[in-house]
């Protein structure tokens, strides 16, 4: 492995922070010959701030805008150290200004199979996301408005108001076009009509049977 001067290391180190939201993990450290006695040394003099298991963050940058969610991606990643979860849903609706109401809880898409427990105050979705289905914003991996909609019209608990006015928002800012917005009301309504069936059989099941009094 060729030299490296410690200053050029941590502007490359640096450099790669900024593009994560500030934040940068042990693995990638190691790349730029940073092991732990100096992960730990840099912390103790504020340097770096540890963020995580594993996660840590470089002082002199700016908090980056949805710092959590930069977090929670980074604390996704697998052995390979590559982070696979997405903001997405009502989160994702969020994002891209798309809905009147904050969740109350973090969306997060992550690949079939993954085997962590959510955080708190996270819901995890297990889906696959294509690659052309997800894009950034900022430090943040969020899937498409398309895609966003598409996961939601789908989600018979998420209030249908709140669904077609964010497909008609979509559609006028350009996210869509009118065939994609028509589709994706088509099968809200296949979807809330299922929902509503199935609710009905399950409440008359549910009822008692009355027996006739003998006479």
């Amino acid at each position: 492995m060729a030299f490296t001067a410690p200053g050029s290391r941590l502007r490359s180190l640096t450099k790669l922070a900024a593009s994560q939201g500030g934040y940068f993990t042990a693995q990638q450290a190691r790349r730029f010959g940073y092991g732990a006695p100096h992960l730990n040394y840099h912390a103790s003099v504020g340097n770096f701030e540890r963020a995580g298991h594993g996660i840590y963050r470089v002082a002199m940058l700016p908090v980056a805008d949805h710092d959590d969610l930069v977090r929670l991606r980074l604390w996704s990643r697998g052995r390979d150290d590559r982070p696979v979860a997405m903001c997405s849903h009502q989160t994702a609706l969020d994002l891209h200004g798309l809905s009147e109401a904050i969740p109350d809880v973090i969306h997060l898409t992550v690949p079939r199979g993954f085997r962590k427990a959510a955080p708190r105050g996270c819901v995890l979705h297990s889906a696959t996301v294509g690659r052309t289905e997800t894009h950034h914003i900022g430090a943040v991996l969020v899937t498409t408005p398309q895609r966003t909609l598409a996961d939601l019209a789908r989600d018979a608990a998420f209030p249908h108001e709140q669904f077609v006015r964010a497909a008609r928002i979509a559609h006028a800012n350009g996210m869509i076009d009118s065939v994609m917005r028509n589709d994706l009301l088509a099968l809200r309504r296949s979807v809330v009509r299922a929902a509503t069936s199935t609710h009905r059989t399950r409440s008359e099941r549910s009822r008692p049977v009355r027996r006739k009094a003998r006479p």
